[in-house]
């Protein structure tokens, strides 16, 4: 029997690694359209701040994604991502989920 010490990671890390740029690919994607619809057809006040918020999510959500990719390539048993930064990230994702949905409207 085998203690939780013993446990090889194998490619586990190189694929969440992987999820994570492919999240961060989605989020730019998302902030290079929101700018986009803003300034398409005349940018009002509103839709200009909901995509600079957008872009501000954005980079943030990128700092955390960068760290934990970081971490992922750096050692072969990365430490378990915090619940602080968990939350920074899904709370990021949602926010600009929201600000997509307003520059939408």
């Amino acid at each position: 029997m085998s203690t939780g010490t013993d446990r090889d990671p194998g490619l586990q890390p190189e694929r969440t690694r992987l999820a994570w740029r492919r999240t961060t690919l989605s989020g730019t994607v998302v902030a290079v359209l929101a700018a986009k619809t803003a300034l398409n057809g005349g940018a009002t006040p509103a839709s200009v701040l909901a995509a600079t918020l957008c872009c501000v999510l954005w980079l943030a959500f990128l700092h955390i994604a960068h760290g934990r990719i970081a971490t992922l390539a750096s050692t072969h048993r990365p430490r378990a991502l915090t619940p602080s930064h968990a939350t920074a990230a899904a709370l990021c994702t949602v926010a600009v989920a929201v600000c997509g949905a307003l520059l939408v409207r």
